[in-house]
């Protein structure tokens, strides 16, 4: 069901870390952001949002705080942007926005925390992109269109050597082609090094801030001390899938090798996770081998389907 919503306020920066002002009208062009704002550019966080309500609360708790000072684009008023779906299209004005991201990471605290230990944007604020320019003002109603389209795919490569730029990732083009041709959209690849802690974060990232349908690993799953994909995997798990792992080796084992795999597979909120193997080869064979069935999954655990 669509909703009607309000636009309170509209903000720019021009420099980055550092608290927006008000102005009269954002100018929005499509793929790039805001006219002038110096989050603008070719990626997924163009246009940040914030809604009224969770400014008012804080400031209740007696911050003194104006509009743009939690470095939000765009504040409005009656809807939880916070559990709108990523994917979700906000049509405001004559532009278009879909949503990409919902929450971040606070990489360094602002002045905000600082003063009161406390900032709403990492866990409150959304992020978009735009998908059709125009203008933006305050006083603009908003039209909440729901989430559609393929599924959405993160991928990570797990991997020291790739990860220091001495080896190229090979594994990580394999899947996204792979990906591509079944249908499905490729949000973001990622290479990381063998390390428990961030390899977990950047699942937790695409898990719980992109809302991926599907999360793809490749490498780490073998019997060094440095393959932890599997146990990062099962860290941030909320239900394990171990009929995916067991399929996938089955299926590999015309060499006896396979038996030394570890890969799993895990479910955490709708994005489900599966351990590939670093071969480029074998990546292909496993996706190959169980893309039918994963979609089958996919449209269970999305709502899409049924069983």
């Amino acid at each position: 069901m669509e909703n009607i919503t309000e636009v309170l306020a509209v903000c720019i920066s021009e420099r980055k870390g550092t608290e927006k002002k008000e102005v009269e009208k954002l100018i929005l062009k499509k793929d790039w952001g805001i006219e002038g704002d110096a989050h603008a550019g070719n990626w997924h966080r163009q246009v940040s949002l914030l809604a009224f309500e969770k400014v008012d609360d804080f400031r209740k708790r007696g911050a003194k705080v104006d509009f743009g000072a939690f470095g939000e684009n765009i504040i409005v008023s009656g809807i939880d942007l916070r559990n709108l779906p990523v994917g979700t299209v906000l049509e405001i004005g004559d532009a278009k926005l879909k949503v990409t991201q919902i929450g971040k990471e606070c990489h360094s605290h602002c002045n905000i925390y600082k003063k009161m230990g406390d900032c709403i944007m990492p866990r409150e604020g959304i992020f978009a992109e735009v998908i059709e320019g125009g203008c933006i003002r305050k006083g603009d109603m908003i039209n909440v269109v729901p989430a559609k389209g393929p599924y959405r795919v993160g991928i990570i490569t797990v991997s020291d050597r790739a990860y220091q730029g001495v080896y190229e990732d090979l594994a990580g083009p394999v899947i996204r082609q792979m990906i591509q041709e079944a249908g499905m959209e490729v949000i973001e690849s990622l290479i990381v090094p063998d390390e428990k802690a961030q390899i977990a974060k950047k699942l937790l990232y695409f898990a719980d801030q992109r809302q991926a349908d599907l999360i793809l690993t490749t490498g780490g799953t073998g019997f060094s001390k440095r393959d932890v994909t599997p146990e990062a995997t099962k860290q941030i798990a909320e239900r394990e899938v171990p009929g995916i792992g067991e399929a996938l080796r089955s299926y590999s084992m015309t060499t006896k090798k396979a038996m030394l795999s570890r890969q799993t597979a895990a479910i955490r909120g709708n994005s489900l996770i599966i351990n590939l193997p670093g071969s480029p080869k074998a990546c292909k064979e496993n996706i190959e081998y169980i893309i039918e069935p994963l979609k089958h999954g996919l449209g269970i655990l999305s709502g899409r389907e049924s069983n």
